[in-house]
């Protein structure tokens, strides 16, 4: 296995990766189903993970059809998820402090490249107290194309200032695996939602079961 001093930098994922902000987004779209008369199942929700969100949006057209008001299921789960992180915060997930641990002691640059849009991925940053981590943060606000594309992780290696090939990409979801292969960096899958999807298994270049795991194979 390629050690970390290997890479000349590392591109964190944040929903599902570095925080565990899925927890409550899927709480809040059946919530705000259930309150349109809908039935949103978990399996649905869990096909959402890493979109963007107008391919989110998308899918839940084809599923309820073009009369399916976006507008008032946003609204609603939007309230549902505040009144759950407002009253829960967001967790940091296990092992990203001794991730971040052996990066910073091995002095490599690190950035976060996030399907999410920049007010969102601030505030859920700062929900779980690591708002002063990221000096470098790229949301969907900052590129033309999202996850599944690959611009993203190359606009971050652009402003790492290192070849992409040189950056170890680690991602949760299908979507950030496709992109971090098609943008050519040495992608990490670290499964947030299960059944995992073998298209990713296939694609990505190490699996490891949680954050943990991979900074204890960096420092072997």
């Amino acid at each position: 296995m390629r050690k970390l001093a290997d890479f000349s930098a590392v591109i964190f994922d944040m929903d599902g990766l570095v925080l565990d902000t899925e927890t409550g987004y899927i709480m809040a779209w059946q919530q705000a189903a259930h309150a349109m008369g809908l039935d949103l199942p978990e399996q649905v929700c869990r096909s959402l993970s890493g979109l963007h969100y107008a391919e989110l949006e998308q899918k839940l057209i084809s599923l309820y059809g073009t009369d399916f008001n976006l507008k008032a299921f946003n609204h609603t789960a939007g309230r549902f998820w505040r009144e759950h992180v407002n009253a829960e915060g967001i967790k940091v997930k296990h092992g990203f402090k001794e991730l971040l641990d052996v990066i910073t002691r091995q002095k490599i640059p690190f950035c976060l490249a996030t399907n999410s849009r920049a007010v969102n991925a601030y505030e859920c940053l700062e929900l779980a107290g690591l708002n002063d981590v990221f000096s470098i943060i790229i949301t969907r606000d900052h590129v033309q194309h999202g996850k599944p594309e690959p611009e993203i992780f190359l606009t971050a290696a652009e402003l790492l200032q290192v070849e992409i090939n040189r950056c170890m990409v680690i991602e949760d979801s299908h979507a950030g695996i496709v992109a971090a292969s098609r943008a050519g960096a040495f992608s990490v899958f670290i499964p947030s939602m299960h059944p995992v999807n073998p298209l990713a298994i296939d694609l990505c270049n190490l699996m490891m079961a949680d954050l943990a795991q991979l900074a204890d194979a960096m420092c072997a």
